[in-house]
């Protein structure tokens, strides 16, 4: 046991109280403390990453009390990497907001606190507590997202409020039910209770089916993903890149971890239609998501639609039952938030430096701002599955975990999205290096040049240390899968 687990909950939660605390006084020092937390974060996700690699699964007893009936805080070779995740991501994106802002100790204030919240559902054993983490997680995002200050934002933030509130709802009553049939929350005991239970029980299907919808909209699968795109689209290019690369990733996380670590290969087994259901929905979601993509002239927004497309694959691995598709799952869940986080904090760039968003802003976008242009375009071939990139290894363990499963159709799936992914980046590529610029565009800055009033080198260093790391991700792709292979095994 190591304090370092719940150290990465509680740390952040008190970083969350000085800025606003201090902040009548001391006007910009929210962004010092989130630093400070970030680093520390890093130091704590390091050390558990490290003792996990030592001696495999950490768990802590919060207050000392044993499960079921205390708290379980839990560290594997999944949830592990994904804490320390969720450090690089947070401390990159203060690197980034240091010149792009929001610059109010508020804003820093939300950034620890959601930094808690996923930390949290990264590392819970106990199914009631993911809730509250999940909840966490969402007020903070609510509020980030509303940090735009345009209507628009608190448009979109309201949204994702009343959407949020139905899918954590209909999450806490599915806890309800397991809990009144099985008198545990802890996942470890909630395993072999379910089983006792029936898999067939009513109320365990009701549990399931209210469980997996909730979690399904955090998740943002088509058609629950309504409050996705204008949340994407209207928050800062900081909140966007954080919570685009962080809060879906959760919740798919926490998908994937109550369907296995909870109802097991066993239920999908005796109720197939709940894994088909899963599959099924999670394909329209892929197809849908990257058609929507195509369609778009804003970035952020094509962005959005991306990500929904993203997640399906994701949530159809999960579905499959399959070892090696989900290992597909947790490593394209790895890549699509350096991914993504990246590609939005490089629109950000773009629209700084050059006050571009739309697809068609970006003609002759290269010769104006090459390095970053370089950045995008690295990590949008990644996000199309080009090897050697980190997309495509978690795309390839799909494609084969489908194929082990006979799931044919879902191996199709994955083969178009790309197909269509290819053709929403293609676009905006071939705009940027093929494409000359509208004459009055000519005067506009360029990278490296008088943009750097306005953008910092640390943007840029953000955008091209993300790309770098979708690179070498992929490389190591194998040492990513060794790590993470042996804490899925135990659920085939």
């Amino acid at each position: 046991m190591t304090d370092a687990l719940v150290l990465l909950v509680v740390v952040p939660i008190a970083a969350s109280l000085f800025p606003v605390a201090l902040g009548g006084r001391f006007e910009r020092i929210g962004w010092f403390v989130a630093t400070a937390m970030g680093l520390v974060h890093l130091g704590l996700s390091a050390t558990v990453a490290a003792r996990v690699l030592e001696g495999g699964q950490l768990s802590y007893a919060v207050g000392g009390f044993e499960p079921p009936f205390g708290i379980e805080l839990v560290a594997d070779g999944v949830s592990a990497p994904l804490l320390v995740l969720v450090s690089l991501s947070t401390l990159g994106v203060l690197v980034y907001a240091r010149r792009a802002g929001p610059h109010s100790n508020a804003f820093y204030s939300e950034l620890a606190l959601l930094t808690a919240g996923i930390s949290g559902v990264f590392a819970t054993a106990d199914v009631f507590n993911l809730y509250v983490f999940l909840e966490i997680t969402g007020l903070a995002t609510y509020a980030l997202v509303a940090s735009g200050r345009s209507p628009r934002a608190a448009l979109a933030s309201l949204k994702y409020l009343f959407v949020g509130t139905i899918g954590a709802s209909l999450y806490l009553l599915g806890v309800g039910y397991l809990y009144i049939k099985t008198g545990t929350l802890n996942m470890a005991d909630l395993t072999e209770a379910v089983a006792s239970v029936g898999y067939t029980s009513p109320a365990i299907l009701t549990s399931f089916g209210l469980i997996v919808t909730g979690l399904l909209v955090k998740v943002a699968v088509f058609p629950l993903h309504t409050w996705q795109p204008g949340a994407y689209a209207e928050s800062p290019d900081t909140v966007s890149a954080y919570i685009s690369a962080l809060v879906s990733t959760a919740a798919a996380y926490a998908l994937a971890r109550i369907i296995y670590a909870v109802y097991t290969t066993g239920f999908l087994d005796e109720v197939s239609l709940a894994g088909d259901a899963l599959v099924a929905l999670a394909s329209v979601s892929v197809v849908v998501g990257a058609v929507l993509a195509v369609m778009q002239s804003d970035l952020k927004r094509m962005l959005a639609y991306s990500s929904v497309s993203q997640f399906g694959l994701v949530v159809a691995a999960i579905g499959l039952a399959n070892e090696t598709a989900l290992v597909g799952a947790v490593v394209h869940l790895v890549g699509h938030a350096v991914m993504k986080g990246g590609l939005f904090l490089t629109v950000g760039v773009f629209a700084t430096g050059l006050g571009v968003r739309t697809v068609e802003d970006f003609a002759g976008l290269a010769a104006k701002a090459p390095v970053s242009s370089a950045a995008f375009a690295v990590l949008a071939f990644s996000m199309v599955g080009i090897p050697p990139a980190v997309g495509f290894v978690g795309k390839w363990n799909i494609v084969v975990g489908a194929v082990e499963a006979g799931a044919w159709p879902v191996a199709a799936v994955v083969v178009v999205s790309t197909l269509l992914t290819l053709a929403y980046f293609g676009r905006v590529i071939e705009r940027m290096y093929f494409t000359a610029p509208e004459p009055e565009a000519d005067a506009v800055s360029t990278d490296g040049g008088n943009d750097a009033v306005e953008v910092s080198f640390g943007m840029r260093a953000v955008v091209v240390v993300s790309a770098v790391t979708a690179v070498v991700l992929g490389v190591l792709g194998s040492d990513l899968i060794t790590v993470i292979q042996p804490a899925l095994e135990v659920y085939f």
